[in-house]
C-alpha cells in the first residue's frame, strides 16, 4: 500500500509540474513555422465590405472565450480540472445583404497568449475547479499544455476557426465551422444563438474536440495512472460591432 501512495504522490507531482511558452517564440528559441492569417483576413472582409453589407470586427475586450480540460486516469482524484480563456484573438463577421444565413465568420488566436487557470475564474467553477493552484503549478501546466510533447505551440501557434456554412434562422442558427490547430484540418457543426443584428453583434455557443483528432497527445504518465481527458470542452460569448 505504501508503495502504491508513493506512485500516485509521484504522478501528482508530475502532473502539476509537468502538466508552452509565452511570447512569438519557443523554449528553443526556434521562429514559429505557420504565419498568422490576419493580414489576408482583413483584406478579404475589406473587400467584403465594399461589396455591400456590413463587416463586424469581434472584440476580446467584451467577449469570453473558455477551454476545459479534464483529468481523468485511475488517480484523476489527485489531479486538477484546468481552464484556459484567450483574452486576445482576431475575429470578423460579415452580414450580407440577404441576412445572417449568408453570412461568414473567422476567428484566430494564439495558443502560447491564452491564459491558463486564473484563480478569480476557477473561483465561480464549483468544486471541481475549487483547487487553489500555486502559480508553479499554473507555469507547469502551460509549459507542458503548449510544449513538444502535447500542442507544439512553437511549430503551430495559431488556432484559426472559419465558417464553411450557416444554416437555420435568427436567433438559432448552425455553422460548419473548419478548425485549423496543431497542422491539422477537422469541421465540425457548432450550435449558434446569435442577437444584435444589424447593429452589432453577440453570439454564443459552445462545442468538444478531442485533441487527438488534431493530432496532439493528451497528457499521460505511468501507463494512463494519472492523464488529461482527451476531450476539451469549449464555450464562448463573443461581441463586436
Amino acid at each position: 500500500m505504501r508503495t502504491v501512495l508513493s506512485l500516485v504522490a509521484m504522478c501528482a507531482a508530475l502532473i502539476v509540474s509537468g502538466c508552452g511558452g509565452t511570447g512569438g517564440s519557443n523554449a528553443t528559441g526556434q521562429p514559429s513555422t505557420v504565419a498568422s492569417a490576419e493580414p489576408e483576413l482583413l483584406r478579404q472582409y475589406e473587400d467584403l465590405a465594399r461589396s455591400g453589407g456590413k463587416v463586424i470586427r469581434l472584440d476580446p475586450a467584451a467577449s469570453v472565450v473558455r477551454i476545459y480540460a479534464f483529468r481523468a486516469g485511475p488517480a484523476a482524484k489527485v489531479g486538477h480540472n484546468h481552464v484556459l480563456s484567450a483574452p486576445r484573438f482576431v475575429g470578423f463577421y460579415y452580414l450580407p445583404p440577404p441576412g445572417a444565413g449568408s453570412g461568414r465568420f473567422d476567428l484566430e488566436f494564439r495558443l502560447d497568449e491564452l491564459v491558463i487557470d486564473e484563480p478569480g475564474y476557477r473561483a465561480t467553477l464549483g468544486a471541481a475547479f475549487a483547487t487553489k493552484l500555486s502559480p508553479e503549478a499554473i507555469q507547469g501546466t502551460q509549459d507542458h499544455m503548449l510544449g513538444e510533447d502535447n500542442l507544439q505551440a512553437d511549430r503551430y501557434p495559431f488556432v484559426q476557426v472559419r465558417s464553411i456554412e450557416i444554416l437555420g434562422e435568427s436567433p438559432k442558427f448552425m455553422a460548419v465551422v473548419e478548425i485549423s490547430m496543431h497542422g491539422q484540418r477537422r469541421q465540425l457543426l457548432v450550435p449558434l444563438t446569435v442577437g444584435g443584428l444589424p447593429d452589432r453583434l453577440e453570439v454564443s455557443g459552445s462545442f468538444a474536440i478531442r485533441q487527438s483528432d488534431f493530432g496532439a497527445k493528451p497528457y499521460s504518465v505511468l501507463g494512463g495512472l494519472m492523464a488529461v481527458l482527451d476531450e476539451v470542452f469549449i464555450e464562448f460569448n463573443l461581441k463586436g460591432k
